[in-house]
């Protein structure tokens, strides 16, 4: 049987990912705040994917991971407007999204955001909201 890895443990280890640039090049995340000791809130940033309403955009997004993450999913949230069918029209926050209805502790801020793109380039057609705009 494996052990959890103590929570701070975790998030430490996503923010040296995140720091250094490990992982998808057109994702990115870190901690919103430097004296945030508690690891709890987060930014992310999706590049828009080419070819199709996304490009050339950059998304931001915020997260909250809570005291029983990676056990559960933290809450996500677009800053920047965004039309996708896991995301909330009204507020931002990404409800629909299936690995977050299916949350693994092994899947970590990297991989939600990695999945958000897959799910634009899914849906590169669909119609955005005019750049520059936030919930």
């Amino acid at each position: 049987m494996q052990s959890a890895v103590p929570r701070n443990f975790r998030l430490l280890d996503e923010l040296e990912k995140g720091e250094h640039g490990l992982g998808d090049p057109n994702v990115s995340y870190g901690l919103d705040r430097g004296d945030d000791i508690t690891l709890s809130s987060w930014k992310g940033m999706i590049i828009g994917p080419s070819g199709g309403t996304f490009e050339n955009r950059i998304y931001e997004l915020r997260f909250q991971c809570g005291p029983n993450y990676p056990l559960q999913p933290p809450q996500v949230q677009f800053v920047t407007k965004v039309n996708v069918p896991s995301v909330n029209p009204r507020n931002g926050a990404v409800e629909g999204l299936r690995i977050l209805q299916a949350w693994s502790p092994e899947y970590t801020m990297e991989t939600i955001l990695v999945e958000l793109r897959k799910e634009m380039i899914a849906n590169k057609r669909l119609a955005q909201p005019p750049e520059g705009d936030n919930f």
